[in-house]
């Protein structure tokens, strides 16, 4: 599927605005602030159903109270998205896709795409919670399931460790027989998230190294290790850890075991990548995390993705920015950019 052409109105700071895009690769030029970043959140929002940075509340134009973003693919599809008064009093979005409206995108008329953005590159030195943004973001897109799961997680997440504020001079017992019932639901989703995670982290180890040595012209070795809070555990297992951490998790006010706490890794030559490996070596390691994030969506699905450049070119040296451009030579390349490159 190639994009032809994006229409938005009312989008963060696009009154209105329109961008035709080219076959192969497309390069936004603008100052920093000018939005357009946001060109390529509305595309992916419109190709995979969701924002990849707000909600919509957040996107909506300063006193306006629509947003609507309409994406052309070059084969004459085209997908609307909606966001305002419902006409009732609320707010709701559609989207609008061929010739009917839904609350959510069907998942026919979603797209792939690969997202590049400049905090990617520091991935390795970023904090567990980044970490699991950026690889649950990948999982999402071979599990079709993965982010209802994650969803329901969260919000299970949120209400034991509301109850665990609001219970903290209860018994034991008493707070243990209310939270049961989430308790439950964080060991069946988390043992689900965690066994995901760790088959897509298994699939990207498989081809890293070699992928990495491809761009960087050495013989390194580079690993990534899902790192699991408290060790491996079965779901029944899973259930007992949360009831044994209630003591302690009602002095701290929040959940202390699950899912939530795992961690990413990055081990280079078998040591921590944060600190035994260069400036460039990191960035060789994320372009390899690209490529392969590309490569295993064209073979799940057939399709290959678009590929969204956030101002990350012009961070690239010319050897890994060739990288780049050879990998990606079959995907339509959309780049977002202060200066247009010589």
């Amino acid at each position: 599927m190639i994009i032809k052409s994006i229409s938005l109105n009312n989008f963060r700071c696009h009154e209105s605005f329109t961008f035709d895009f080219k076959k192969k690769t497309s390069v936004i030029v603008g100052e920093n602030g000018s939005g357009k970043t946001s060109i390529l959140e509305a595309i992916y929002e419109a190709a995979c159903g969701k924002s990849f940075r707000a909600v919509d509340a957040d996107i909506l134009k300063r006193d306006m109270d629509y947003y609507r973003i309409e994406l052309l693919y070059l084969n004459g599809e085209k997908t609307i998205v909606v966001y305002g008064d419902d006409g009732n009093g609320g707010i709701k979005k559609n989207f609008l896709v061929g010739g009917k409206k839904y609350l959510r995108l069907p998942k026919k008329y979603r797209y792939p795409i690969v997202l590049f953005l400049p905090d990617d590159l520091h991935l390795i030195s970023s904090s567990p919670t980044r970490k699991r943004e950026f690889f649950d973001r990948i999982v999402a897109e071979f599990y079709d399931t993965y982010s209802t799961v994650l969803n329901r997680y969260e919000k299970a997440l949120k209400q034991r460790n509301d109850l665990l504020k609001q219970c903290a001079e209860y018994s034991e017992e008493v707070v243990s027989q209310m939270i049961f019932s989430w308790n439950v639901m964080l060991s069946k989703y988390g043992t689900e998230i965690r066994e995901k995670r760790k088959k897509v982290v298994e699939e990207i180890n498989q081809r890293l190294t070699e992928t990495y040595r491809s761009i960087a012209k050495n013989q390194d070795e580079v690993f990534v290790e899902y790192k699991i809070n408290d060790g491996e555990c079965s779901e029944s297992e899973y259930l007992k850890k949360l009831e044994m951490s209630l003591r302690r998790d009602l002095i701290l006010g929040h959940t202390s075991f699950g899912v939530h706490r795992d961690s990413y890794e990055f081990l280079f030559n078998g040591t921590d990548a944060n600190g035994s490996a260069s400036r460039g070596e990191v960035r060789s390691i994320i372009l390899a995390l690209k490529f392969i994030e590309a490569q295993l969506i064209f073979e799940k699905n057939g399709k290959k993705p678009i590929v969204l450049l956030d101002d990350v070119f012009s961070e690239l040296d010319e050897t890994r920015q060739k990288s780049l451009t050879r990998n990606f030579k079959d995907n339509q390349v959309i780049i977002t950019s202060v200066e247009v490159s010589e």
